[in-house]
C-alpha cells in the first residue's frame, strides 16, 4: 500500500511541479512562453562557455588513463599503500576524484565488479567518492562559466579539502570495516 503511494507520487511529482509553476506564472500574468525561451538562449550561452574547459578536463584524464600514468603511480607507491593498508585498486579513485566524478563512477563500478560490493577495496572506494569533491571540474566549469580567472585560494582550498575527505574515508574505513 505505502509502496504504491509513493510510486504514484514519484510518477506524478515532476509533472505537477511543472504544472504549479506554469499556473504560477499566467495567474502573476508572467509571459511563460517567452521567458522559456530566453532561459534556454541563456542556457545554450552558458553551456558553450563551459565547454572549452569540460573539453579539458575529458582531455587530461583520457591522458592520464591511456599513457599509463595511473598504472605507474600504482607500481611506486605499492609499498606505501600495502603499509597503509590501502588496497592498490583505489589509488586510480584518489587520483581521478578530483578531476572527473563520472571517471570515478567508471572505477569504482571496475572495483565493485572485480572486487564485490561488500569489499574493503568496494567500501573504501565509495566512500573516498562520497567524501570529496570534483575539484578541477568544479573550478574550470563553475567558475569559467561566471569568468572569474584567479582562483589560486579556491584550488588551494578545493585540493586540501580532498585530502583531508581522503584521508577520513581511509579512518573511517578501516575503523568500521578492518
Amino acid at each position: 500500500m505505502l509502496k504504491d503511494i509513493i510510486q504514484t507520487i514519484s510518477i506524478w511529482l515532476i509533472p505537477g511541479l511543472i504544472l504549479i509553476i506554469l499556473s504560477y506564472g499566467i495567474a502573476k500574468k508572467v509571459p511563460v512562453y517567452e521567458t522559456f525561451t530566453e532561459g534556454a538562449k541563456s542556457g545554450i550561452k552558458v553551456a558553450m562557455d563551459v565547454l572549452p574547459y569540460l573539453i579539458a578536463i575529458i582531455v587530461a584524464i583520457s591522458m592520464l588513463r591511456e599513457s599509463g600514468a595511473i598504472e605507474l603511480a600504482q607500481k611506486f607507491t605499492a609499498g606505501i599503500l600495502d603499509f597503509l593498508k590501502i588496497p592498490i585498486d583505489v589509488l586510480p579513485v584518489m587520483i581521478v576524484r578530483s578531476l572527473s566524478g563520472s571517471a570515478t563512477l567508471g572505477l569504482l563500478s571496475d572495483i565493485v565488479s572485480k572486487c564485490g560490493a561488500d569489499s574493503y577495496p568496494a567500501r573504501l572506494a565509495a566512500i573516498m567518492v562520497g567524501s570529496s569533491e570534483t575539484t578541477f571540474y568544479v573550478l574550470s566549469v563553475y567558475f569559467g562559466a561566471v569568468g572569474i580567472k584567479k582562483f589560486r585560494h579556491a584550488l588551494i582550498t578545493g585540493i586540501l579539502a580532498d585530502i583531508v575527505g581522503i584521508i577520513a574515508a581511509i579512518i573511517v574505513c578501516r575503523w568500521f570495516f578492518l
